[in-house]
Parts: C-alpha cells; structure tokens; sequence
C-alpha cells in the first residue's frame, strides 16, 4: 500500500506553541480519531508523551495539569463523565488537592492512568493475527481500512494522469510580477 501520509493538527484552546511533547498522546489519539472515524470524548483532558513504539512516558506538571482541568470542569458542572488520562508513570508523583480526590471519590471526577497508545483510545486496538488480518471494528483495523482507501485514490489519480503512481508536486512558476536572474540571484520586477 503505497501512501506517504503528513498530517498537522490544531487544537482550539492553543493560542502559543507547546513547548515540549506533553501534548503527543493527545496528537495522536486526535489523529487516530480522525483516520477510524472514532470520536473522541470531549469530557476527557489528555495529557502524555508517546514514544516511536505507542508507550506512554511521564511529563512534567501532572498535579497541574489535572488541577487545572477539574477546575474548569466543576465551573462547568461535574456531571461524573470528567476526566483526565495520564500517563501510569505519573501515578506514584500525584499529590492532588483534597477537593479532586474528594470528586474522584464520589465518582464525579476521573484520572484514567494509561500505559499505551491502545489503552488511551477506549476502543481495542487490535493486534494482527497469524496470517495479518486485524479483527473487525478495532482501532487498527479502522485506521488500516482508511490508509488503504486513501492509497487506492492516491494510486487510481495517478493513473488517471499519465500513468504515474502518483500525483507529482506541481512546480512553482515565477509570478509574472516578478523574475529572478538566477545568475546574479537579483530580483527585478515586471511591468
């Protein structure tokens, strides 16, 4: 199945850069989603780092970052569907306030410790049998089913053009405002 495949994500409340890669578990079930067509639930905070092999490492500022959301989500209305998931390696380092341990007590509030991509998602992630083959309706087998759709119309629009495996990138044409004499590399305008 050829495809190469970019992808860029924005998230609403970011207003500044990220500094860091605390937000990579949250990028990557975001992408997941949106290759399965799963969503996400959006009465969860994620926080996490990823690592090349789906593992889910600590970060900084766990007691923050849970603190941050709860207050935001008792303004709102805890109505018990409000949570975080965290990293399992930032279990041992909680130092919550009363008030959230108290909501998680009562089951009005959630901290889900996940130690892998697959269990952040909700939805079996599906590991391939013997012969290849991912079971039905899991997050692998959504996202393999996507990626082979798209490789298909990526391959069927290069056919289409020519007999090329693929769309080539367009080559950038001078405007005709402006042209470079590439032999001194000065720019000097057009009538």
């Amino acid at each position: 199945m050829p495809l190469s495949l970019s992808a860029s994500l924005v998230f609403e409340q970011s207003y500044g850069p990220v500094e860091g890669d605390s937000a990579s578990l949250a990028e990557l079930c975001a992408l997941l989603s949106a290759l399965a067509g799963v969503p996400i639930r959006q009465s969860l905070a994620v926080t996490g780092s990823v690592n090349q092999h789906g593992q889910v490492q600590a970060v900084g500022g766990i007691n923050e970052k849970i603190e941050g959301f709860f207050d935001v989500c008792r303004a709102r209305g805890l109505d018990g569907q409000h949570g975080v998931l965290i990293p399992a390696g930032n279990v041992e380092h909680l130092m919550l306030r009363d008030d959230v341990v108290e909501a998680a007590a009562q089951g009005r509030f959630h901290v889900h410790a996940v130690d892998d991509i697959d269990a952040a998602t909700g939805v079996p992630a599906g590991e391939a049998d013997s012969k290849g083959e991912l079971r039905e309706g899991t997050i692998n087998r959504l996202v393999a089913a996507r990626l082979e759709q798209m490789s298909v119309v990526r391959l069927a629009y290069g056919t289409a053009h020519g007999g090329r495996q693929g769309p080539r990138w367009p080559r950038r044409q001078p405007s005709p405002l402006s042209v470079v004499n590439r032999s001194s590399k000065r720019r000097r305008n057009m009538p």
